[in-house]
């Protein structure tokens, strides 16, 4: 889906929740859409609003990230660095998607299929608990960061 798309839908589901779709608010969006691989912080955003427009105050941003949390048009996710950083939640997706972090760089990878459905229905089975959604995050080492290490470990 492409960002007027995105927007387009944004408005759509912000509307049906009683809230407008506000200068500040596309703003932030737009950041949103624009760095929807980067797991941006609040505090990134606002950094990338305020270029966009100077009037914007990090407590608006803050706002609409929590107005879009809620609206579930973005999940809000912490890594082991302990800040609360935003995924845009994609289209059609029933779950929150799943995450390689890499302990060496820090990068984040997304992964898209869902992973856990066998183990969602062992759960409500067995544990009589309906799963509404789940969370994952693999920790280990990037491809990347193993190559590195085996060429540095060669030397």
């Amino acid at each position: 889906m492409n960002i007027t798309d995105s927007l387009k839908k944004t408005k759509t589901q912000l509307h049906e929740s009683g809230f407008k779709l506000t200068p500040q608010r596309e703003a932030t969006l737009l950041v949103l859409l624009e760095n929807e691989k980067d797991h941006l912080s609040a505090e990134e955003i606002y950094f990338f609003v305020k270029k966009k427009n100077a009037d914007i105050g990090l407590a608006t941003v803050y706002r609409t990230l929590e107005i879009l949390t809620d609206i579930k048009v973005v999940d809000k996710i912490s890594f082991d660095d302990g800040v609360a950083r935003y995924d845009l939640r994609k289209e059609g997706a029933t779950h929150f998607h799943h995450h390689l972090l890499c302990l060496e760089c820090g990068n984040i990878e997304e992964i898209e299929e869902d992973l856990l459905r066998d183990v969602e229905e062992i759960v409500e089975r067995d544990f009589s608990f309906f799963v509404k959604d789940h969370r994952l995050t693999f920790h280990g080492i990037c491809r990347e960061c193993q190559k590195k290490n085996k060429s540095e470990n060669r030397l």
